[in-house]
């Protein structure tokens, strides 16, 4: 046979649960005593000694129920008892899972309560009564099975409620993470779109005045505008990267640039730049953030890596309205570079605009030495 399972808690709001075990214990047992006391007219000791075992061993029904009932059994054959072995068989029915072990224990409290004793005392007419009363007592002993089920179920549903609520806690705890994630992406974005942006312009305007200062002292502050400046950009390149670190997509953050500001970014850029062509007014303001960005980025770059070059900004859409975006190429450069430190994050930022919108991003070098980054926007991807 099965061995029983542990029993099931009882619900947190169960009135029953706040009872002392030892408390419950010792009732049961001065009611099964008292159910004894009341059959034990013209009992014989070894009656009485069975009923006594019976009533003791109550105590260690929640240990071993499955014991506890089966000595409940010969009381039960020797003397009109009820309570001992229903309590035992209730506390079998909520701890065990073997329901063919509780119909095998309810037929033989029924068979031990209805067989005369002494059991050769049996007539062809007391059989009948016994076959009667065996079918009664079967049907009796159902209700502490179904009872002792019924809690094991009820405790069951209350443990799996509390799982289900700490499913839902930590489900709602992996969503706010994930919402936090993308925040922290979306802002490493803007944060390498915009500070990158300006503080690569200081830099390059540092060093162009440190190579045109004459007094020393200019010199030198040029000097250390332009060494505080490449530290920054050290430094947001190393947050950058940790930011993005465990970030997804997102939202845009708020405020964002428009087509409106595009001229004064390519006018207030430090470099040679020239705008050019227009697309329909009427895009979503998620697709002029997308092509601000894109210029800018590009932009950038062109300071960073190709001083000295001209840029030329080129704003297009297909006439049949099918798609738009723009075009940013530059020259080569014209003098060497200053070691200014990347994130290495812009043109994957880019991408991944792009992808927002269903839009592809594409750069590389020109064949005359200079490089060109287009953004094509699909009509059907401007939401």
């Amino acid at each position: 046979m099965t061995a029983p399972a542990p029993a099931p808690a009882p619900a947190p709001g169960a009135w029953w649960a706040r009872i002392p075990d030892p408390v419950v214990d010792a009732v049961v047992v001065a009611v099964a005593v008292v159910d004894v006391l009341l059959s034990l007219e013209d009992a014989s000791r070894v009656a009485q000694g069975m009923a006594a075992v019976a009533c003791a061993a109550l105590v260690l029904r929640r240990r071993f129920p499955l014991p506890v009932f089966l000595l409940t059994l010969p009381a039960s054959l020797m003397l009109d008892i009820v309570f001992a072995p229903f309590a035992a068989l209730f506390t079998l029915a909520e701890r065990s899972r073997d329901r063919r072990l509780l119909v095998v224990c309810a037929v033989l409290f029924a068979v031990a309560s209805a067989a005369p004793w002494p059991l050769n005392d049996l007539s062809s007419h007391e059989r009948t009564w016994t076959l009667i009363y065996f079918f009664y007592t079967l049907a009796t002993a159902a209700a502490p099975v179904l009872l002792g089920q019924l809690v094991q179920t009820r405790g069951d549903l209350a443990r799996r409620l509390v799982e289900i609520e700490e499913a839902r806690e930590h489900e709602r705890l992996l969503h706010s993470q994930a919402v936090l994630a993308r925040e922290r992406a979306q802002l490493a974005r803007e944060m390498h779109d915009v500070v990158s942006h300006q503080v690569s312009l200081i830099a390059v305007q540092a060093g162009a005045l440190q190579v045109a200062a004459r007094e020393p002292d200019f010199k030198e502050g040029a000097r250390t505008i332009r060494s505080l400046s490449v530290d920054t950009l050290d430094e947001l390149r190393h947050m950058v990267t940790l930011l993005r670190a465990s970030g997804g997509r997102s939202t845009e953050l708020t405020p964002q640039p428009t087509l409106a500001d595009l001229h004064r970014l390519v006018t207030t850029s430090g470099i040679d730049a020239e705008l050019t062509g227009e697309i329909p007014s009427d895009v979503s303001t998620t697709a002029q953030r997308a092509v601000y960005r894109t210029v800018q980025e590009a932009l950038t770059n062109v300071r960073k890596h190709a001083p000295g070059a001209r840029a030329a900004v080129h704003l297009w859409h297909t006439a049949d309205g099918d798609s738009f975006g723009v075009t940013v190429t530059n020259t080569p450069s014209t003098r060497p570079s200053l070691p200014l430190p990347g994130s290495q994050q812009g043109l994957i930022g880019l991408r991944e605009r792009a992808e927002l919108l269903g839009a592809t991003l594409e750069s590389g070098p020109t064949p005359n030495g200079g490089y060109e980054v287009s953004l094509r926007i699909p009509a059907r991807g401007d939401v």
